[in-house]
Parts: structure tokens; sequence; C-alpha cells
């Protein structure tokens, strides 16, 4: 099996893989005898529609029994309380400079000892869809959080017949020494003083998310929301293939076909809301046969370039799909929605974001008719999806170093699925280091893991940018047509203005119009020169935050500051 849930006498002790401290706080609370294995989605659905305040739809739930729910199952609704989004601040890292794991490991065996009080639900998944990579994953979770329960093993893969047959099949990862994922969670958790707790080790005074992902577990404390929950477990996931040979990945892939019967693989990299979604689903209007991995985690082997998905379902932004959209007949489930009656009377989702900024929507596999779990065609090409208005829509980025780089020092705009900090400017650019804000290793292993699938697998690297280009609007069209464009081979990319190692493309289909960057407009090169600066001084400041846990080599730095020098 891929992952270990199960240990010999002799492989059981301190200083021994899968009995780190934390761990053992963690694990131990899933075997309390007021513990409730909840063992499929009937029984998950069935806990989460009579959860208390949960809104049963009369929104069917299309071909339900093809994941295991009740032929009559409803999407269920459930909303949170203020909180509707992602608080990166609450994460602390076990290993980080400045995390203190001492006073850590005591807040979280003070909030399970509390949880004794209360039926406790406890949850098995997989994350990762493939025999190649197959982590099982457990999750527990008090009464009153059922909805929670619910999504978190309607997103990941439910353990299946089927599924569990590969995964009895599936390679074991790291020479079988990687023990299962476990994730504690008490949404209900608040700190209160207690002898020998300390709470000054917390980022946020009220809400804690702490990982150990070196021995595959972490605790969320005072967490309602479910992207917690997602991100929270994809981390685990992340970190557990980071260590084993594969390149983490926060964005989408899918494969072309072309007429001779080659095969292109794009993947794309980008926070919700930059567009990887709407790219990685893209039909291109039926000029080719088109699959999809997924539109937001995936990993990459980096000695063969194939591509394993983490997870079957879409959690989506339900902004994007109205009420009466025809897409919304594959939901499962929502949150932090609005309801109404319609006029026969059944209760509807409004699916835009009139309640709060970041409804969401879990979507079936089914919505992706194309969808597969793993592509073994190797990758072809990495696109990093940024908004930074200097950059014209597309230029492609040569050099291992300069590709991974960029990656690294990726710029982009927040979005409503993450909440931050009160007068935080949601138009600024912010550097995301490979649009995943959920790592939890030193930069420097993604750095290797990207600048490897260049250097030595020639994948092609490009940055696209969604956004604006110095005030004209790159629209969807452009960015389809300019992957169309590479995907078909027609691609013109020529020398851009002093850059040794950009180049950029000035036509591609579709193009709605003229993005031809005026390199004798002594702004737009000031402007230019200053968006290159700040990815010198995000690099810089890699080297000394955190006493230089995510410094990169020298090799980075130095492929940033010719990119000034040429400005």
């Amino acid at each position: 099996m891929s992952t270990k849930a199960y240990y010999p006498i002799s492989e059981i002790g301190k200083g021994k893989v899968g009995f780190s401290k934390t761990r053992s706080i963690i694990e131990a609370a899933f075997y309390g005898n007021n513990v409730v294995k909840v063992e499929t989605l009937k029984e998950a659905y069935e806990l989460a529609k009579n959860s208390p305040g949960t809104i049963v739809t009369d929104m069917p739930v299309k071909d339900g029994e093809t994941f295991g729910l009740p032929s009559d199952a409803k999407v269920l609704l459930f909303n949170d309380g203020a909180v509707t989004g992602r608080y990166a601040a609450a994460r602390r890292i076990k290993g980080e400079p400045g995390v203190d794991e001492v006073k850590l490991d005591k807040v979280v065996m003070d909030a399970v000892y509390k949880t004794r009080w209360k039926k406790m639900y406890h949850a098995t998944c997989f994350v990762g869809l493939d025999p190649e990579f197959m982590a099982k994953a457990h999750l527990l979770i008090p009464e009153g959080e059922e909805n929670l329960l619910y999504n978190w093993m309607i997103n990941f893969q439910y353990m299946s017949d089927e599924y569990v047959k590969m995964y009895k099949k599936s390679q074991p990862i790291g020479n079988g020494n990687e023990p299962d994922i476990y994730i504690f969670s008490d949404p209900q958790w608040a700190p209160v003083e207690a002898p020998d707790v300390d709470y000054s080790c917390l980022s946020d005074p009220l809400t804690l998310c702490y990982f150990d992902t070196n021995q595959n577990c972490a605790a969320i404390l005072g967490m309602k929301y479910f992207g917690e929950h997602k991100k929270g477990t994809l981390t685990m996931a992340w970190a557990l293939a980071n260590r084993n040979g594969y390149a983490a990945c926060h964005g989408g892939q899918k494969e072309y076909t072309l007429p001779d019967g080659s095969k292109f693989v794009a993947s794309v990299y980008g926070l919700s809301g930059s567009g990887k979604s709407t790219l990685t689903h893209a039909k291109h209007g039926g000029k080719y046969p088109i699959t999809v991995l997924h539109d937001d985690a995936f990993i990459i082997n980096t000695d063969t370039c194939s591509s394993v998905a983490l997870e079957p379902t879409y959690f989506d932004k339900t902004a994007d799909y109205p009420t009466g959209c025809p897409d919304n007949e594959y939901l499962l489930s929502a949150q932090n929605c609005s309801a109404t009656m319609d006029e026969d009377g059944k209760i509807q989702l409004v699916t835009e974001d009139i309640r709060n900024g970041n409804g969401r929507a879990i979507k079936s596999k089914l919505w992706s008719p194309n969808r597969v779990d793993k592509i073994d065609a190797p990758v072809n090409a990495i696109f990093w999806i940024m908004k930074d208005p200097t950059i014209p829509p597309v230029v492609k980025l040569k050099g291992a170093a300069l590709a991974s780089v960029m990656g690294a020092t990726l710029a982009t705009k927040t979005s409503t699925a993450e909440r931050v900090a009160a007068g935080t400017d949601l138009n600024a650019l912010r550097i995301v280091p490979y649009a995943n804000p959920f790592r939890t290793y030193p930069l420097v292993n993604d750095y290797e893991k990207f600048k490897k699938l260049v250097e030595e697998k020639n994948v092609d690297c490009y940055i696209v940018n969604t956004g604006d280009f110095m005030g004209k609007k790159v629209k969807p069209a452009d960015t389809l047509g300019i992957l169309e464009t590479i995907v078909e081979g027609k691609a013109k990319f020529e020398k851009w203005g002093n850059f040794e190692d950009i180049e950029i493309m000035y036509d591609w289909s579709g193009k709605t119009g003229d993005f031809t960057p005026d390199l004798n407009d002594a702004s737009y090169m000031a402007a230019l020169k200053n968006a290159m600066q700040n990815r010198v001084d995000a690099v810089e400041g890699f080297a000394t935050k955190k006493e230089g846990y995510d410094k990169l080599p020298d090799e980075a730095l130095d492929a940033l500051k010719k990119l000034v020098s040429e400005c």
C-alpha cells in the first residue's frame, strides 16, 4: 500500500518513523471511545443532511449512486459565519524558524483533551488517484460539523471498492516508510486559559492550522471554512509528494491530441481567480480532443514527467455559475451561498456572491466528461499565470534558472477566496511562489523540481498575463488563442528588446487588440524595471527572512538581476 497504516511491534517507538511527538498527540485521538467511524458516503450524507442549520435544497445530485450516495440525494447547503475564505496567517509549520513546537504541541494536546466530551467522527479517504501515488488520509472532527465531514469525503476519493483494490496494488511511497495522513480538526475550539498552555505561539489569537508535514499530520483549530480542510489535506499530500521526487502543483493540467496523433501537455499555475480553471477546462471550440487532469491539485513525476491528480472533484466559486446555469446540475454540495424559493415552491441555490464574496460548491467529476486521473504523456509546457501589468500577454523564458525563479516570484493579485487583514489592497501585486501559498517546506525544493523539468526534461516555460497590459485588458480569447498557437506549433517568438533570456510573441489566434510594448516609452520601461526589481527584492528577502529558510541558489538571484540590468 502507498502509505503505512499498520506497524510491526518492532517498528513502534520513540525516534522511529511515524512517531514524532506531534503525531503521537494527534493520532492517539482517533482511537478514543468517543470516536465513531463514518465508513460510507451514504452515512456522511445522512449526518450532514440532518445536521442543525443544513439547508436541504430541492436540487438533485446527478447520478449520485455513481459516487456512493443515495439515489434521491439532494444538494446540501451550509453557511459559515463571518469567515468565508482561507486564512494563511493562522498557519504554523513545524520546523520553520520561529515556530515554537513545544508550545504548539501543548496547545494541540489541550485541544484534543477537551474533545473528550464530544462525539467525534473519523473518516478516511484517498489523496492521489493512481497506483503510482495514493496516500490514505484520516480526518477527526466533532459532532455538529457534519457538513465539513461530508464535504471532505466527497472532495477527496472515498473508499469505493474500485479505489480500495487500486490502493492495495499501489506503489509504496518512500519505500513504505511514509505513514498515513492524520488531521485533527475542531472548528468549535477557542483559546481558553489552561495550566501549562501558552497561546503566544499562535500567529493568530483565535485560530490555528499546525502542520508537522514530515510526519504527515496536522491540527486545524477554530476554523470553520471547508477550504482550510481541503487545502490542509492537499498541503500534506504536496509535502509528501515533494519528498519523494514530485513537483507539487497548485494549478491545472490538460492534454491536447493533435491531428497527427501527437500529444501536447500543458500545465498552468495561478491562484484562485487567475483563470487557471477557465484555461484548464476550455474546449477550444472542439478543435482537438482534450483530456483534463485537474484544475487545482496535481503532481508531476520529475523523472518520467507524467502527472497524477490528487482529488476527483472540483471546489469552484459559484459566482461563475448563476442560478439556472446548466453546469449546476453537477453540484454535490454548496457553502456560503444564499437560497430562495422558485416559482414551484422548491428551494434553489442563489449562487452569485450576494451573501459574501466567496460562495463555493463541490462539483462532481462528471462535470468534466473528458476527465482523467493520470496523464502518462510527459508535460510539454509550463505557464506561469500572472497579473503583472508590465508583462505582455505572453513571453517565453529561456534558461532553467530564469524559468524556475520566475515561478518562485509569480506576481498576482489577492482573490476573494482568501481572508486577509483589514486594509489590504486587493489590487496590489504580491509574490506567491509557484502560485502555491500552501507550501510547508523550503522554497528551494520547488525551485529545484521545476528547474529540473526545464533543464533536464526540456519542458518549455512561459508567462501569460491574464489581467491587463499597461491599461489594455487581456481577454480570455487572447489567452486561449495564445495557448492554441503554441500547442499547434505555430508560435513565433523573437527577441524582446535587450533581454537575452526572454522572447516575445506578437501575433496569435484570436488576438483582440494591439499589445505591442513601447520600448521607447520611458514610463513603461521604468515600470518594467521596477517590476523586475521587485522580484530581485523578493528573492533577496527569501535569503534573510525566517533565518534564510527559503533562500534560493545564487543563480536564481543572478538571473533576475540580469533582467533588471537589461531594462
